[in-house]
C-alpha cells in the first residue's frame, strides 16, 4: 500500500474506487467491513479492529460521548464481548436473524496524518427479519496502516434518525 500522506486527492475514479482520492486499498478495507457485518461473520470483522478501537453511535450530531447518551460507545473490550454475545446464538432478539445488506457511496477522506486515514461516507442498510427496516446515515471510518495490514481504529454512525424514535439495533450497524 503507498504511503497514505502521498495519495492525491484528486486521483481519477478507476475500477472499483467509489471517488476520487480514496485509495482502493482502503475503499476495498470499508466493503469488507461492511460485507462481513452483513454476512454475520462477526469473528473476521472483530478481527479487523485495532486495540485501540472506538465504535460510537451517537443519539444526536453534534453529540459529545463523555455528556451524552450514546446508542453504542464500545471500546475494544465491548466489542469483544459484544461479538461473543453474538456469536452465541443465545440473543432472542436475533432469533430468527436479521438479513442485511448496506450500500456505501460518496466515500472522501475527511483527514490524514502519517498513519491514520479518515474516510466519510454515506450508508443505506436494509433489514429483514419481520419487516423490512431501511437505516440510513454516516460513516466515518478511521484506518490505521501497519505496512501491509490496515486495521479500523474507529467507526462513528451518524443515524439519519438519531434523534427520533429508532428499532432495535441487536446487530452491528
Amino acid at each position: 500500500m503507498p504511503d497514505l500522506a502521498s495519495i492525491a486527492t484528486t486521483a481519477p475514479v478507476t475500477g472499483d474506487v467509489p471517488a476520487a482520492g480514496v485509495d482502493p486499498a482502503l475503499a476495498g478495507f470499508i466493503y469488507l467491513e461492511a460485507r462481513l457485518a452483513d454476512e454475520a461473520r462477526y469473528s473476521e470483522w472483530e478481527a479487523l479492529w485495532d486495540d485501540d478501537a472506538l465504535y460510537w453511535v451517537p443519539m444526536g450530531p453534534d453529540h459529545d460521548p463523555r455528556v451524552n447518551l450514546s446508542y453504542i460507545y464500545d471500546n475494544r473490550r465491548r466489542i469483544r464481548s459484544r461479538i461473543a454475545q453474538l456469536n452465541s446464538g443465545n440473543r432472542h432478539s436475533q432469533t430468527p436473524p436479521s438479513v442485511i445488506r448496506r450500500m456505501i457511496s460518496n466515500l472522501e477522506v475527511v483527514a490524514r496524518d502519517e498513519d491514520t486515514t479518515t474516510i466519510a461516507s454515506n450508508f443505506a442498510l436494509f433489514e429483514y427479519r419481520f419487516d423490512l427496516i431501511v437505516w440510513a446515515g454516516r460513516y466515518e471510518h478511521r484506518i490505521r496502516a501497519r505496512g501491509d495490514d490496515l486495521k479500523l481504529v474507529s467507526k462513528t454512525v451518524h443515524l439519519v434518525n438519531a434523534g427520533g424514535p429508532i428499532s432495535t439495533m441487536s446487530f452491528l450497524i
